[in-house]
């Protein structure tokens, strides 16, 4: 969807209709999905229903149409998983299941192989650069943010997310070459 479409759509998701908050969801939920995830949430799902939980009763609020909405997403985003990380720390590791609980039916390992093959990929590639790298390398291509938008979610000045951006896609470069990774 393009911008000014998408900013159409805004125009009416903030006068409560139902069928542009549901594109809204639609088009940027995926976006923000692949950022929590690729940053390593636990509960990715969980952190981007949140996120838009806390983002959507505030979109009258908003300025800049699409691209202010994308900002402000990305930066509740951002904040949540900080906030999830530390209290995942503050937990401590988590108490194995013993093998006699029943656990509900899931989904096929073939499906979910296949759905997070693709995801698990990027997670390890991405797990080589510092943390504010791999943020602002998921900003820019999962969430398709600009240098200002992710400058504004992440708190930094625009030339140091340019700055960050470069040595990330510098190291994964240098990575690919020397055989660290492989695709």
């Amino acid at each position: 969807m393009g911008e000014q479409q998408l900013d159409e759509v805004l125009s009416a998701a903030c006068l409560g209709e139902a069928w542009a908050l549901r594109v809204v969801y639609d088009e940027l939920a995926p976006r923000v999905l692949g950022y929590l995830r690729g940053r390593g949430a636990a509960e990715p799902e969980d952190l981007t229903s949140e996120v838009f939980l806390a983002v959507l009763p505030r979109l009258a609020t908003v300025t800049g149409g699409a691209a202010g909405l994308r900002t402000l997403l990305f930066s509740v985003a951002h904040a949540r998983l900080v906030d999830d990380l530390r209290r995942r720390a503050r937990r401590g590791p988590a108490v194995a299941l013993d093998d006699t609980t029943v656990l509900p039916t899931a989904p096929s390992a073939e499906t979910v192989a296949f759905g997070q093959a693709g995801t698990d990929r990027v997670r390890q590639v991405l797990a080589g650069l510092p943390g504010d790298q791999r943020d602002v390398l998921l900003l820019r291509l999962v969430g398709d943010l600009t240098v200002d938008e992710v400058a504004t979610a992440i708190g930094r000045s625009a030339g140091a997310v340019k700055q960050l951006q470069r040595r990330g896609l510098l190291e994964l470069r240098a990575q690919l070459a020397d055989g660290r990774v492989t695709l």
